[in-house]
Formats: C-alpha cells, sequence, structure tokens
C-alpha cells in the first residue's frame, strides 16, 4: 500500500533549500528521554544515505547542559531553544519552538518520539508549517517514490520512506511525502536503536530563541501531581516473561511471576490480558503497548497476532509455549513448545532454579 501526503505545494526551488535529518530530543525535568537517542541512531543511517548531517533539538530551560550527551549519541549539531517559557511542556510555547525551528533552518526530515508529549506536539507542528506527518513508524530507509517507476509519472529519488502498520496492523502502508518539508515521522519508543556512545564526542552548538510571548492559546500550569508506580518498564528488562489469554486467568500469572524470578526477568503481557483486567496496561507488549527488544522473550499463551508480534518480533531468542500446533507465534518464534502453559511452565520454573543452586 502506496499513499502520499498533501498540503500546500512547495516548489522545487524551495524544496532544494531543506537539508538535513533533525530529531527533536524530548526532555523532561532536565533529563533526556530513551527516544531522543534512539532517533539519533536512526538518524544517522539516514543522513549517511543522503551524505548529510544530523541535528538535535533541545527545547526547555536551562537544558544546556544536557547537549553533550546527545553528541555523544552521534548528534553532529545541537539546536538550543532556551527560554523560562519552556520549563514544563505547554503545547503552544513547544509548538511555537520547533516550527520556529524549521522555519529558520529548513530540515529536510525531522524526526518525532511517539510519546505523549510527541503525540501533542507532532501533528500541530506539521499543521503550523504546512506539511504532511506518518505516525508510528516501523521502517524508515531512503529510497525512490513511487517504488517503481510509472510511465508518464515522475520517480523522485532520496526520498523518506515511512512505514507503518494500517487498518489495525491488517496490512502495510509505505508513505512517501514528495512535494513537501519537512518529512515528518513519528517513532514509537523502542522501535529503533539508539547507537553506543562515545565518550567526549562534541557538536557544534547553535542558540536560538524566537521569542516567546504568552497568548490565549498558552496553558497555564497550577500544579504537577507525578504518579507514583510500582510497575517496572518493561522496555528495559532483558529478559521477559509474557502471557496472553491462554494463561486463563489473574491468578494463573503467579506462575509466570515464579518464571521471572527464577531468570532474573519481568513479566509482561499482551492486550487481551490488559482488555481483560488481569494486567496494567504499562505491560502491554504490542502494537498497542510498548515495543521490546529484550535479549529473550516468552510468549506464553499468546497466538501471536500481528499486533502483537510487531511490538516484540526484535528480541533476540523468542521462546513461545502454546497448545495450538498451528498457532502464528511459532512463524516467528527461535523456540517453541506445543502443549498446556500451566503444566510446562511450573517444571521449566523448577528445572532453571535447579540449575541456579
Amino acid at each position: 500500500m502506496l499513499s502520499n501526503c498533501k498540503g500546500n505545494v512547495v516548489n522545487r526551488m524551495n524544496l532544494e533549500q531543506y537539508k538535513g535529518v533533525f530529531i527533536y530530543a524530548q526532555q523532561v525535568d532536565n533529563e533526556l528521554s530513551s527516544i531522543a537517542f534512539e532517533l539519533i541512531g536512526k538518524a544517522k543511517e539516514l543522513a549517511k544515505d543522503l551524505g548529510t548531517d544530523v541535528t538535535a533539538v533541545l527545547i526547555g530551560s536551562d537544558v544546556k547542559g544536557l547537549v553533550d550527551e546527545l553528541a555523544e549519541y552521534g548528534a553532529d549539531k545541537v539546536i538550543v531553544v532556551d527560554d523560562p517559557e519552556l520549563k514544563e511542556y505547554r503545547t503552544e510555547p513547544y509548538t511555537h519552538a520547533l516550527a520556529s525551528v524549521i522555519n529558520e533552518y529548513k530540515p529536510d526530515i525531522l524526526l518525532v518520539g511517539a510519546t505523549a508529549i510527541g503525540r501533542d506536539l507532532g501533528p500541530r507542528v506539521s499543521a503550523r508549517v504546512a506539511t504532511g506527518l506518518t505516525a508510528d513508524c516501523t521502517v524508515l530507509e531512503i529510497g525512490d517514490f513511487p517504488l517503481r517507476a510509472i510511465p508518464g509519472k515522475e520517480q523522485k529519488h532520496n526520498q523518506l520512506l515511512m512505514t507503518r502498520p494500517a487498518f489495525g496492523g491488517n496490512t502495510i502502508a509505505t508513505i512517501a511525502c514528495p512535494n513537501h518539508r519537512p518529512q515528518m515521522a513519528t517513532v514509537r519508543p523502542g522501535v529503533m536503536q539508539k547507537k553506543e556512545p562515545v565518550a567526549g564526542a562534541k557538536a557544534e552548538v547553535i542558540e536560538y530563541n524566537p521569542g516567546f510571548t504568552p497568548n490565549d492559546k498558552y496553558v497555564e500550569i497550577l500544579d504537577i501531581v507525578k504518579s507514583v508506580t510500582e510497575t517496572v518498564d518493561i522496555q528495559a528488562a532483558k529478559i521477559l516473561v509474557s502471557g496472553g489469554r491462554g494463561v486463563g486467568s489473574a491468578e494463573n500469572f503467579a506462575l509466570l511471576d515464579d518464571l521471572a524470578e527464577a531468570l532474573g526477568g519481568t513479566v509482561s503481557c499482551s492486550r487481551a490480558v490488559v482488555d481483560n483486567g488481569w494486567k496494567p496496561k504499562d505491560l502491554q507488549v504490542g502494537q498497542t503497548g510498548k515495543t521490546v527488544r529484550p535479549n529473550v522473550y516468552f510468549a506464553i499463551g499468546i497466538s501471536g497476532a500481528i499486533q502483537h508480534v510487531a511490538g516484540m518480533e526484535e528480541s533476540d531468542i523468542i521462546i513461545a509455549i502454546n497448545k495450538d500446533p498451528d498457532a502464528p507465534i511459532f512463524d516467528v518464534a527461535d523456540y517453541g513448545i506445543v502443549g498446556d502453559a500451566l503444566k510446562i511452565v511450573p517444571k521449566l520454573t523448577e528445572a532453571i532454579k535447579a540449575q541456579v543452586k
């Protein structure tokens, strides 16, 4: 499935003014989010194909101290928009800041994390600069559009091809934005891989402030109440023991808890488990949950719907346990066990505990 974004037409001369791959470097409470490093990693690959450099856009108040960390992860340049009005994330001042950077520095490509902040910021920025935005991309690459030459239609080169699941994951769409700049995409955390940092690396720092005049679009923050949760971050886990509808009940997840404890891992789950109220959404893996890349992923009682597989297929080793020998999960698994998970998991846990004694 192919498509191209629509909007106000930008003439060819203007398109040629847009250069470089930019990423929005999200920070919260003056701490860079992991998605910033993941986006830099992908941006380096795209920039190499285009023969250009990577620029991180850092927005906030008193955030200049974060520049070196962005450089160590691969940013060639860092544009810093630093202003007291940007102390906490608010839609209007951050939209104004990022849109102003685009208008001033004219990036060819801009990547934004599909976080709560990015999902709010990205669409507003794209509308303000009159370009398209492709959300929740799983693959980003440089290529031709249309992918295959069509007689009588110009084939444009060096385009950002943005691939994402569509129609509930039942098809995959590759989208291009050939007539507008920047080419914008949001990427979910965990989809792209960050590069190993290079200690001591430095980036060119550009300080830019477009000016901020509060108006009726500025929201006044009266108080910030931080939620406290004991839920672990499944995206940081090296071993995940994930359960699906086939586990049978919330009580049966105790078996998975025991296995995870024996392995030094973390429990996660499929959407069906969350929908049934057995586990919180923070533990959900998949297209509507989180994307994970553990060293080992146990898929227990999970059928393997494409929506779930999209969130875990990049795991180093996938071990599936399912009583249905035709379950799609076995198509992506490195190792599979056909049988009753409620009988297999306790025996597996017992065997692992015996090995580590």
